[in-house]
C-alpha cells in the first residue's frame, strides 16, 4: 500500500468511527445499504471474489441466485461496518439486547471447568459484536489477535476499538502471540480467534465445500498444547436487529497420531462446524478475498 492510499485509507476508517456513530440509527442504517448497493451494482474486483466464493458454497446456484445472495452478502458485510462504528457508544444494555446466542452453557461450562477455552469462528455475522457480547453479558475478558495493517496508525485505530469493547489484543506478526496464548489459556482464560483463511506456510489444508482450502493451525495447536476446550462459533442474520449465535459443541483431540496428524484432523473439525453455518447462511460470510488453493494466483499473488 502507498503511503498516500494509507493515508486515505486510515482517513476514511477514522471518519466511520468519528461520524457515523453521531447518526441517527435509521439514516447510518439506509446510508450503509446504499453504500453496498452502489458497490454490488460496480461489480469489482471485490465483489466478483465474494460472488465466486458462493459459487462454492451454492454450487447449483443460478447466476440470478448467486447475484441475490451477492447484493444480499455486501449488504451484509456493510451492517457489520455499521454496527463497528457504531458499537464504542453502545450501552452494555443494547449490546445485550442485540445478539441472541444459542447453547452458551457450552461456553460457561468450558469456562468453569478451569482449562480454558477457545472460540475458533469464520467470517461471519459481527465477530466484534459477538466479543462485546462476551465482556459485557458474561464480563469474561478475553484475548484475540490482529493482523498489522498499513499504515501503523490504522492498526492501532483497531486496537484501540477492540480494546475498547473489551478484548485484549496481541498482533499476529513477531511470533510472539502463540505462547501469549497459550498463557492465557493455562490460567484458565479465554481466547477469540477468526479461524476460516490463512494463506501462510503454516496453515493446515482441509476440505471445505469440496476442495481444498488452507486454515490457520493455531486453535488446534493451542488445545493440544494447553488441554483448553476449542470451541466453533457461527453467526448470523436472519433480517431482525438481532443477530444471532451458535455456540457448537467442541472439537475432539484424536487419541492417536501425530502432534501434525491431531492438528490436521481437529482443524478439518472446524471447517466442517464452520461450513455448516455457511451453508446455511452463505450471505453473511464475508468472505471477499480468495480462499482455495486452487484459485490463488499462480504467480503467488492472493488478493
Amino acid at each position: 500500500m502507498s503511503a498516500l492510499k494509507g493515508r486515505i485509507t486510515d482517513g476514511l476508517y477514522g471518519l466511520g468511527w468519528g461520524a457515523v456513530k453521531k447518526l441517527p440509527e435509521p439514516a447510518a442504517t439506509a446510508l450503509f445499504r446504499t453504500i453496498a448497493d452502489r458497490t454490488w451494482k460496480r461489480r469489482g474486483k471485490s465483489v466478483l471474489r465474494l460472488e465466486s466464493n458462493l459459487a462454492r458454497v451454492v454450487p447449483d446456484a443460478s447466476p440470478e441466485r448467486l447475484a441475490e445472495l451477492s447484493k444480499a452478502g455486501m449488504r451484509s458485510y456493510m451492517r457489520y461496518w455499521m454496527e463497528s462504528f457504531r458499537l464504542p457508544t453502545w450501552t452494555p444494555e443494547r449490546i445485550r439486547a442485540s445478539i441472541d446466542v444459542k447453547d452458551t452453557h457450552l461456553l460457561t461450562e468450558g469456562l468453569d471447568a478451569g482449562n480454558g477455552v477457545i472460540i475458533a469462528l469464520p467470517h461471519l455475522g459481527n465477530w466484534d459484536l459477538a466479543g462485546a457480547w462476551v465482556t459485557t453479558d458474561l464480563k469474561v475478558p478475553f484475548t484475540t489477535v490482529a493482523e498489522r495493517l498499513e499504515p501503523a496508525t490504522l492498526y492501532d485505530r483497531f486496537v484501540a476499538y477492540r480494546e475498547g469493547l473489551g478484548m485484549e489484543v496481541l498482533p499476529h506478526s513477531g511470533g510472539a502471540a502463540f505462547g501469549t496464548l497459550a498463557r492465557r489459556l493455562r490460567a484458565g482464560g479465554l481466547i477469540c480467534l477468526v479461524a476460516d483463511r490463512d494463506l501462510s506456510a503454516s496453515g493446515v489444508e482441509v476440505s471445505f465445500f469440496g476442495a481444498t482450502a488452507r486454515m490457520p493451525a493455531g486453535p488446534a495447536l493451542l488445545a493440544q498444547q494447553t488441554g483448553a476446550l476449542l470451541l466453533p462459533v457461527t453467526l448470523w442474520y436472519d433480517g431482525t436487529p438481532v443477530m444471532k449465535a451458535r455456540i457448537h459443541p467442541a472439537v475432539e483431540m484424536p487419541e492417536e497420531g501425530t502432534r501434525a496428524e491431531k492438528t490436521a484432523a481437529m482443524t478439518q473439525g472446524l471447517a466442517d462446524a464452520f461450513a455448516g453455518g455457511i451453508a446455511e447462511h452463505p450471505e453473511d460470510w464475508h468472505m471477499l478475498q480468495r480462499l482455495w488453493l486452487d484459485d490463488l494466483d499462480p504467480r503467488g499473488e492472493r488478493a
